[in-house]
């Protein structure tokens, strides 16, 4: 585990002068501010000096220029920002996590409530706390994947943030959640942990939400609202983990008729998340989990994700309809952005175990039977009927 080691006095600086050459020192809080110049030729300049200071019980950014409080260094300084170890835990209260957190839960009870329940809040606007399975099982997918990155950022000494959830007024009412990594990973073998831990994590929550949800009896509303009118009606297809799911705990004959109980529908919506975020491109959980198994090599990986996504666009298109390929086309080009970005360099690059290689390996078959061609559909009512 990185950053085990208590912090101690700052580092002299003439203890790493040969590769970093220091002119001035600076306090912000606890964090001590090198300003100085690289020494030339030092390649590895980063990689030594982390190993150094990490070794003192110090994690550190190298950037150029400062602004803080009470210190400023201009964009020409280099500055060389240690920060002791402990400092990581932080303390007070993530006003900003939990307001998003509160605001995501209200925007999930209501799209719940509206969509799923139907719940006339007009009149009865209490009753949308009939929602809370259904936000129990999005906010608990969502969460448990990205407390799975937390932990073991953690666990390997790099600075994160909670997670972040993202409230939206759709049918999920969430775009997902997301944490910040602030500190650099230390190795490869930390940026697959880091990377698989929130798909793995996830997929365990899902699991147990969608075991639950199939032994649940849909809602009175759904079934006649399913088979009223002629407006069309949104599909939601069931990827091969889905069925496997069902088969496992003995509940099969509940996907029969396509209506289920919306907790089943946060289980699907785990399956969707793990999906995307397996795909092996950029700072996505595939994108660090394929730089830590394969490392530079990744970079051919990732160019194939893009025009894989956009002929998968167009098989949909031809064999479905323009609205089911809409998904895809619009992860297609994030995928480009993503490529261009790149993934997550560690300061250490040398190869993960076999271990490490194989799981993640089962990650990515794990992540394929979440897939399917077009996770949702929107079909005619009399087309369904038939």
């Amino acid at each position: 585990m990185s950053g085990s080691q208590e912090a101690g006095p700052p580092p002299n600086p003439e203890e790493f002068s040969t590769l970093f050459d220091v002119y001035e020192i600076q306090r912000d809080g606890d964090k001590v501010l090198y300003v100085g110049d690289p020494t030339p030729h030092s390649d590895e300049l980063e990689r030594k000096l982390w190993k150094f200071f990490d070794s003192h019980g110090y994690k550190i950014r190298f950037q150029r220029g400062y602004s803080g409080d009470d210190v400023q260094f201009s964009r020409g300084e280099f500055v060389l920002i240690a920060e002791p170890q402990s400092s990581d835990s932080g303390g007070g209260i993530p006003r900003t996590n939990l307001l998003l957190f509160v605001m995501t839960t209200f925007s999930t009870l209501l799209a719940g409530a509206v969509f799923w329940y139907q719940v006339p809040l007009t009149e009865h606007p209490l009753r949308v706390f009939e929602a809370w399975p259904f936000v129990v099982a999005i906010m608990g997918v969502l969460g448990v994947h990205e407390l799975g990155h937390y932990v073991m950022s953690r666990y390997h000494g790099v600075d994160a943030s909670l997670p972040y959830f993202i409230p939206v007024p759709t049918i999920i009412g969430s775009l997902g959640a997301v944490i910040k990594i602030k500190g650099r990973i230390p190795n490869r073998k930390a940026l697959f942990d880091i990377g698989v831990a929130g798909p793995l994590a996830g997929l365990i929550a899902t699991f147990i939400v969608t075991a639950i949800g199939l032994h649940l009896d849909p809602l009175a509303v759904q079934e006649p609202a399913q088979a009223a009118g002629d407006e069309p009606v949104v599909l939601f297809n069931h990827p091969p983990l889905l069925e496997l799911i069902a088969r496992v705990v003995g509940a099969s004959g509940q996907l029969e008729n396509r209506v289920v109980h919306p907790v089943v529908f946060g289980g699907w919506v785990g399956m969707l998340v793990t999906l995307l975020n397996m795909l092996p491109v950029g700072q996505l959980d595939g994108g660090h989990i394929v730089r830590a198994m394969f490392g530079e090599r990744h970079r051919t990986i990732s160019t194939l994700v893009p025009g894989a996504l956009f002929g998968l666009a167009v098989y949909v298109f031809v064999t479905s309809s323009w609205r089911s390929m809409t998904i895809w086309i619009l992860w297609g080009i994030f995928a480009i952005g993503l490529a261009y970005a790149g993934p997550v360099t560690p300061i250490e690059d040398a190869k993960i175990d076999r271990k490490r290689f194989v799981l993640g390996i089962v990650t990515f078959v794990l992540a394929a039977l979440c897939f399917t061609p077009i996770p949702i559909e929107i079909v005619d009512a009399a087309e369904l009927a038939a």
